[in-house]
C-alpha cells in the first residue's frame, strides 16, 4: 500500500504528464478551430468573444483574413493583416466579406 506522500508525488507526476499532453494537443485543436472558422466565415465576435467593454458597436465586419478568420469592420486603424496584404500588392477589397 502506498503512503500519502507517495500518492501525492504520483498525482503531481500525472498532473505534469497531463499538462504536457494538453500543450502538445493544443496546437492541433487551435488549427482545427481556425480551419472551421474560415470554412464557415466566422470571427471571434460570432462566437461571443467580441469586445464587451467598449460600450458601442464597431460595426459589422467588412473584411476577413482568409488564413486566420480574423475580421475588421473597416473603422479605425487597419490591422496588420490588411497592411501586409496591401504591401504584397493586394487590394483591400480582395478581402471584403460578401
Amino acid at each position: 500500500m502506498e503512503s500519502y506522500k507517495e500518492l501525492k508525488a504520483r498525482i503531481a507526476e500525472l498532473e505534469q504528464q497531463a499538462e504536457d499532453l494538453r500543450r502538445k494537443e493544443l496546437a492541433v485543436v487551435i488549427r482545427e478551430i481556425r480551419e472551421r472558422m474560415a470554412e464557415y466565415g466566422l470571427g471571434a465576435a460570432d462566437l461571443g468573444f467580441g469586445d464587451k467593454t467598449a460600450g458601442k458597436s464597431k460595426g459589422a465586419p467588412k473584411f476577413r483574413d482568409p488564413s486566420t478568420g480574423k475580421t475588421w469592420s473597416g473603422y479605425g486603424k487597419a490591422p496588420n493583416w490588411i497592411k501586409a496584404h496591401e504591401a504584397a500588392g493586394g487590394n483591400r477589397n480582395d478581402l471584403r466579406i460578401g
